[in-house]
């Protein structure tokens, strides 16, 4: 088949992009990110376009000084607008065109003029729900109110819409999905994998101690308040958490509530020290409130770390309760909390879920897996009759 692609970034769609070329598929990748950034992801360069005079700019700017959130606002939606059009304006004909939420307005439609298929991918919950319910925590701990711009929302409902399909990756998703009224006749949940060349035992985690790791970007989506709630409530004489992740300037109000003795705030790290620590912990916890997915979970699980996620992860979809972690609801630092003691408490179950983790997680066959199932359901798409669309 002869497959475009198209993305914001990053994020999966080069891992799938890999394995539909190696499954000697066709087609070329369009991304936001410059090739400097993006030639470490392994295809060739003939098969990427690059848009990154808005995207690469915004990112490097942001990194230096503090950006105005209306004005950075606006520059992220003139880099939807334009990345879009320029895609539409290059397309080719296709079999299939996935692209990601967001970057598929004009695009989409274009690729189905071409005779293609639309596939939206997202890669969280329904935009709306998202939107809800990080709101919701936010007014929660008394944080300014700053929701998903309504125009990506309006964005991204009508790519729901145009779209001849949309992939979610877990069954959170898929259900934020149903929640507001999408057709399910459209929804195809494939979960994504994990790359095992890179994530793999390096080192082991201290007997001495105990290691609680949280990778991630340090937000109330991500549930952090909660981890740090159970984390004083964990009876250990050397326990010690670990937050590996960039700390928003928002947020540093925030942790001042809590106490933080033990805890250790890493910041942004590498993926061989992510590695490191993964391998290090005797669990990782990933308590978001919303969450598509959670890549950082089959990372640490094949690392040998035992993992604690919420029920709005993709945990359910690669892990099962009491076999290789566990799985909280969200909003629950008891339930994190207990848990945790148990782990800390009983050295045995700590090392059976570390080895449950790592069987369950090389039998998933990393991206491998991710890349057939999503190249059988564009097979399937493709071959389709085309009123497929509600």
């Amino acid at each position: 088949m002869h497959i475009h692609q198209a993305a914001n970034g990053v994020f999966h769609h080069f891992e799938l992009a890999r394995q539909l070329d190696a499954q000697g598929h066709t087609g070329q990748v369009f991304s936001t990110f410059p090739w400097r950034r993006l030639q470490r992801e392994g295809l060739p360069r003939d098969r990427v376009r690059t848009f990154p005079w808005i995207h690469t700019p915004q990112l490097v700017i942001g990194k230096r000084v503090h950006i105005p959130h209306g004005f950075n606002r606006q520059v992220t939606r003139s880099l939807f607008r334009t990345f879009d059009a320029w895609v539409a304006k290059n397309l080719t004909a296709c079999d299939a065109y996935v692209a990601l939420s967001g970057s598929g307005l004009l695009s989409g439609p274009r690729a189905r003029q071409l005779g293609a298929r639309y596939v939206c991918d997202r890669g969280s919950s329904h935009i709306r729900f998202q939107d809800d319910v990080v709101s919701e925590e936010m007014r929660h701990w008394g944080l300014e109110v700053r929701g998903v711009d309504p125009f990506i929302i309006d964005r991204e409902e009508t790519e729901y819409e145009q779209a001849d399909a949309v992939t979610v990756p877990s069954q959170f998703a898929y259900r934020s999905f149903l929640a507001q009224g999408f057709p399910e006749a459209k929804l195809r949940r494939i979960p994504l994998g994990v790359r095992l060349e890179l994530f793999r035992p390096e080192g082991a985690p201290s007997p001495n101690s105990f290691e609680v790791l949280f990778v991630g970007s340090v937000t109330v989506r991500k549930g952090v308040p909660y981890l740090l709630q159970a984390f004083q409530k964990l009876n250990h004489p050397r326990k010690r958490l670990r937050i590996v992740g960039g700390v928003p300037a928002d947020m540093r109000p925030m942790l001042a509530r809590f106490d933080l003795q033990n805890v250790e705030l890493v910041g942004a790290v590498p993926q061989s020290e992510v590695r490191r620590y993964m391998s290090t912990s005797h669990v990782m916890v990933l308590p978001s409130v919303e969450d598509g997915w959670g890549m950082v979970m089959g990372q640490a699980m094949a690392c040998g770390c035992p993992v604690i996620s919420s029920d709005h992860t993709g945990g359910p979809d690669l892990y099962s309760h009491g076999v290789e972690g566990f799985i909280v609801p969200i909003r629950s630092a008891e339930a994190i909390a207990e848990d945790l003691q148990r782990l800390a408490d009983d050295p045995t179950l700590r090392q059976s879920m570390s080895d449950a983790a790592l069987k369950r997680v090389k039998s998933l066959c990393g991206w491998a897996d991710y890349g057939a199932q999503y190249a059988a359901f564009l097979k399937e798409l493709t071959t389709q009759d085309k009123a497929i669309v509600a």
